[in-house]
């Protein structure tokens, strides 16, 4: 099998190593804002992010820029390090925070005013905005630009002990009002915050832009590639002015492509409203594109990474099909998931020929992908539930499954014939009542005769009720931004509840996490709601591959 190619990140990297750039160092950082939990689109940059350090022998840190203290919190903190971790990375000894720097660089912003390249302003934050100007029109200087050393270095300093009002004034860069990136036109450093920051408490009342903050946390842990999305590459060229200014250590900044994904929304700000709105349970409902939704849904770690790798990396920002990542749990699960008999809308059918009292408790296969997986034993007697929607009175030509008088195969056991049905007051089929071929035990008949439909069963004496959640994507468009408010694109039906299903009872042992792929209806996850005696699944997906079906189509078409 021919090697990977590189891809354009690996390519800047091997260049590097050639040329001894950093002295054959390889040193990459994760570093993420503790305002929120990660989705999937962060999925992509941890595994970027630690996958190079891995596959160069170098090193990874994981790093809180934790620099606003308004949204900022222990609980993300600790959620990024869990999920992290459950991705398959360690940051081993490298974990570091932003604001364990906060000393280090206010003494560099001071660095900067004595060289004249910062300057405190007293203009509000609007006004900052109104003087920016435009991509077609040069910014106004402030006149507050032009203050001394002497003064900016007197009026920082009064910043930091908490002598001025929120707003009042910033630190700003003095580069160029007129220069065509905007985010050259003094940007600014350090802005008032009076509230206290989760780990510093009330030691500071400044607090660092990212785009401030960002170059010297690369710098002081000498990282090599510092790997940011798309939209930080405007910022290339500020991230380089501040460490050219300060003549310190400058590693190289290089920008991919930010993966989103179809009916759903990765910006944090929207999926903290969906939370604080109380539209979804928490950061960890399973309808959340966050790597705990996720987890919680049953989603493993190796169908993510696999997803991720599939998706590439590239220099354009890409919209993945959602199908594909059901396509990497659906190859992931069918490989180590027990199979199990679970019937979601119960129907009774009676097997009127067969004995009362009799149990046989039959063999059954666990997986047949895994040949280790072998057998467990299910009971099967008198009384049975078989799925509602595997009857019909009147069948259509393609319905292959149980009608009045026609034979079908009950998984593991025997073929049954429907001789009846009883219904209640409002015509509601409520027993199914049929004949068994005792000869026909394991789905063999001594005349050889083959049945089309086969039913998926569970024993009404024996079987388990349980809440089933089956889930759809929780927006009803392909892209919920497109419209002005998101949350009018929500899908009604992003979440169903079934709380009578019946599932066989092996599942009585069943601990949350665990995977199990229901006959004919999907693969599905034990919920963390599940208490002694009340079980809960959540659909993780069903087993139609639309992804499949969709590449193989595009294959035959070249």
């Amino acid at each position: 099998m021919p090697d990977k190619p590189f891809n354009f990140i690996e390519e800047i990297v091997e260049s590097d190593l050639e040329t001894n750039k950093y002295e054959g160092r390889v040193h990459t950082r994760f570093p993420p804002e503790p305002n929120g939990y990660l989705h999937i689109g962060h999925a992509k940059s941890i595994c970027l992010n630690f996958g190079i350090a891995e596959k160069y022998e170098g090193m990874c840190n994981l790093r809180f820029d934790d620099t606003n203290p308004l949204k900022e919190g222990e609980e993300f903190v600790e959620s990024i390090k869990k999920d992290v971790r459950w991705l398959g990375f360690d940051w081993k000894d490298r974990l570091y925070f932003a604001s364990d720097y906060f000393e280090q660089m206010y003494k560099h912003a001071v660095q900067l005013i004595k060289k004249g390249k910062a300057y405190v302003d007293d203009l509000s934050p609007e006004e900052i905005r109104d003087h920016r100007g435009t991509l077609t029109e040069s910014g106004k200087e402030s006149p507050y630009r032009n203050r001394t050393v002497e003064e900016n270095l007197e009026l920082f300093e009064r910043m930091r002990k908490g002598e001025f009002e929120e707003g009042s004034k910033t630190l700003r860069a003095k580069i160029d009002m007129a220069h065509p990136n905007l985010n050259m036109r003094d940007p600014v450093m350090y802005r008032i915050i009076k509230k206290p920051h989760y780990r510093q408490g009330e030691k500071w009342y400044i607090y660092p832009t990212y785009d401030w903050a960002h170059c010297l946390e690369d710098s002081i842990e000498l990282i090599t590639h510092s790997l940011c999305t798309l939209e930080f590459a405007d910022h290339r060229i500020l991230y380089e002015w501040f460490l050219d200014q300060l003549g310190i250590y400058k590693p190289q900044q290089i920008e991919f492509g930010r993966l989103n994904l179809k009916y759903t929304v990765l910006s944090k700000r929207k999926l903290t409203i969906l939370v604080q709105k109380g539209i979804v349970s928490g950061w960890d409902d399973p309808r959340m594109p966050t790597i705990a939704g996720l987890r919680r849904r049953g989603y493993t770690p190796e169908a993510i990474r696999d997803f991720v790798e599939r998706t590439g990396v590239s220099r354009t920002d890409s919209v993945v099909e959602y199908s594909l990542l059901e396509h990497c749990i659906r190859e992931d699960l069918n490989k180590r998931a027990n199979r199990v008999m679970a019937v979601l809308d119960p129907v009774k059918l009676i097997i009127d020929n067969y004995p009362d009292d009799k149990v046989e408790w039959l063999d059954a296969e666990n997986n047949p992908e895994d040949p280790n997986a072998g057998t467990r034993k299910i009971p099967f007697c008198k009384e049975l539930f078989i799925e509602r929607d595997d009857f019909m009175e009147n069948p259509p030509k393609k319905f292959f499954r149980l009608a009045l008088g026609r034979e079908v195969r009950l998984k593991h056991a025997y073929y049954v014939t429907c001789t009846d049905v009883v219904k209640d007051e409002n015509d509601n089929i409520t027993e199914i009542h049929c004949v068994y071929d005792p000869e026909s035990k394991g789905g063999w008949t001594k005349d050889g005769r083959k049945v089309k439909g086969t039913l998926h069963w569970v024993s009404a004496r024996h079987c388990i009720t349980a809440e089933v959640r089956l889930y759809e994507h929780l927006f009803i468009k392909e892209n919920p931004d497109e419209d002005e408010g998101f949350l009018e694109n929500l899908n009604p039906n992003s979440m169903v509840v079934l709380n009578s299903c019946k599932v066989e009872p092996s599942l009585k042992e069943a601990k949350i996490g665990d995977k199990f792929q229901f006959l004919r209806k999907g693969y599905f996850c034990v919920d963390k709601d599940t208490t002694e005696g009340h079980l809960v699944f959540n659909r993780i997906v069903t087993l139609k591959d639309t992804w499949a079906k969709l590449a193989k189509k595009i294959k035959q078409n070249g």
